[in-house]
Order: structure tokens, then C-alpha cells, then sequence
């Protein structure tokens, strides 16, 4: 991890953070994940034409990871549903490391040495220790927090398709155009074609801006992690990546009136000695 894959995956933390804050903003989730979708398959056809086409043993992962991205908008759909988005966020995306430092291990063969260890580590610690905070207090909601563990999952699966994929591919610009395309059709043609129909337009009207700047969010973010996942090892990337629970943390404090408090800070602070520890192997 040098210091500028670093600052890439730091850079793609926050515009994650920041397009997962608008998807929970809008009321209607199918309408904001209709629009976010729709506009990365418009931002991916537009760049397409002038990145490399991926090889073609990249196209096996790019298909298979469409399809995992499709579950996993489904699942992220019925999380922001179900639970705030200061306790869904940190779970979905707190799981997800130490499960792609296990797929890393088995699919790509990348065991990390005892400095990646201990940084993977202090990080889900933090990340998880944001996640328990924001259940304290409350009764578990086991639907919110089932759907979000699935949706960690769905996470680490695509991270390590992904990362395998962008490595065949021979162009993380273009991996990452051609998958905006494939994995944002499927949920926008099924709400234009069988929930709105003739009032498509008039209900995705009132956000359209709202949900088109969470869209160029969400490619920027994916597209840097992918370029990342070229030069360096998975399961360090998808650790440092999580940080953006901490800036989902401080989104949903400032902006959805729900509390930071000192655990996540003490949560920030491990973190910050995570990605120390990962900077270490570079």
C-alpha cells in the first residue's frame, strides 16, 4: 500500500460515503437507486468508447460481478429500509474486510504479511466498534441488521471478483465502464417498465439532480478502487476502503441528526492506527 494507492482509496472512502448518504436521503429507494444506477450506465457509456476494451478473459468477472452487484443493491435497498443509516452503513460495510482477506487468500492467493494483518485487524475493530455503538441502547432490529450482513457479504464477493477481473483486464478505465453499464440496467428497467410506466418522468423528476450527482459519486468511488486493486493486494484495499464507515458516521450525525459520540472516535483512532500498520508493508 504506497502512499498513493492510499490516498486513492481514502479519496474513494468519502465520495462512497457521500453517495450512500444520497441513496439513503431519498424517501423512495427504488427511485434513488433507479437514478444512481441509470447514471452510471450513462457515465459508463460515455467513457467506454475511449478506454480500453477489457480482455477477454476479464468478461467471465464482469459478468458474474453484475450479478453480485445486483444483490447487492437489493440487499442495500432493504437495509437502508430497515435500519438507520448510521448502524446499516457500518454493519454492511464492517463485514466485509476480514471476509475478502479470506476470499484474497483463497481465490488470489494473497495471505498478508503480520504488518497487513495487524492493520486489517485495528481496522475491523474500528469498523466494527462504530457498528456495536450504533446499536447500543436499541433493541436489535434482527431484519436490519440480517439484511445488512448479507449485504457485507455481497461486498466481499464482488470485491475479490472484481479485483480479479480488473487484473485480466488490462484496463481499470475500462473494467470499470463496461461494469457500470452491465450491472445498472436491470433495476431501472424493472421500475420504468413494471412499477412507473408513463409516470417514470414525473417521479423521478423531483430528485433527478439529487440522484445523478450520487451517481458520478459512485463511479469515481468504484472506478478508484478498482485502478487501486491493480497495485496493490486486496484485502488491504477493501479494509482502507471501509473507512468511509466513519465518514457515513459523521454524514449521519451532521446531517441525519444521529449521534458521533466518543466511541467512534476511539473507533477513528483505531482505524488511523490500521491504516499506519498498512502503510507499513509498502
Amino acid at each position: 500500500m504506497t502512499p498513493l494507492v492510499s490516498a486513492a482509496v481514502l479519496l474513494a472512502a468519502v465520495t462512497h460515503a457521500s453517495w450512500n448518504a444520497i441513496a439513503h436521503r431519498i424517501t423512495d429507494k427504488l427511485v434513488g437507486f433507479t437514478l444512481i444506477l441509470a447514471g452510471g450506465v450513462l457515465i459508463g457509456a460515455v467513457i467506454a468508447p475511449f478506454a480500453e476494451f477489457p480482455a477477454g478473459r476479464a468478461w467471465p468477472y464482469l459478468m458474474l460481478s453484475a450479478g453480485i452487484h445486483l444483490a447487492y443493491v437489493v440487499l442495500l435497498m432493504a437495509s437502508f429500509r430497515l435500519g438507520d443509516f448510521g448502524q446499516a452503513y457500518p454493519i454492511a460495510r464492517g463485514t466485509a474486510p476480514l471476509v475478502v482477506t479470506l476470499f484474497a487468500a483463497l481465490f488470489a492467493h494473497e495471505v498478508p504479511d503480520r504488518w497487513g494483518a495487524a492493520g486489517i485487524a485495528f481496522t475491523c475493530v474500528g469498523l466494527t466498534g462504530v457498528a456495536v455503538w450504533g446499536m447500543r441502547g436499541h433493541r436489535p432490529n434482527w431484519a436490519a441488521i440480517g439484511a445488512a450482513l448479507a449485504t457485507g457479504l455481497s461486498i466481499a464477493s464482488y470485491t475479490v471478483v472484481d479485483g480479479l477481473g480488473v487484473r485480466a483486464s488490462g484496463s481499470a478505465l475500462g473494467y470499470t465502464a463496461w461494469l457500470m453499464v452491465l450491472q445498472g440496467l436491470a433495476v431501472p428497467a424493472y421500475a420504468v417498465c413494471f412499477r412507473w410506466r408513463r409516470e417514470t418522468v414525473a417521479v423521478l423528476r423531483p430528485v433527478a439532480v439529487l440522484g445523478l450527482l450520487g451517481a458520478a459519486l459512485s463511479v469515481a468511488a468504484y472506478g478508484l478502487v478498482l485502478w487501486a486493486q491493480t497495485r496493490a493486494e486486496l484485502a488491504p484495499v477493501a479494509a482502507l476502503r471501509e473507512s468511509s464507515i466513519l465518514v457515513g458516521a459523521a454524514i449521519g450525525a451532521a446531517f441525519f441528526k444521529e449521534r458521533f459520540g466518543l466511541p467512534r472516535i476511539a473507533a477513528a483512532g483505531l482505524l488511523v492506527v490500521g491504516i499506519g500498520l498498512m502503510l507499513h508493508t509498502g
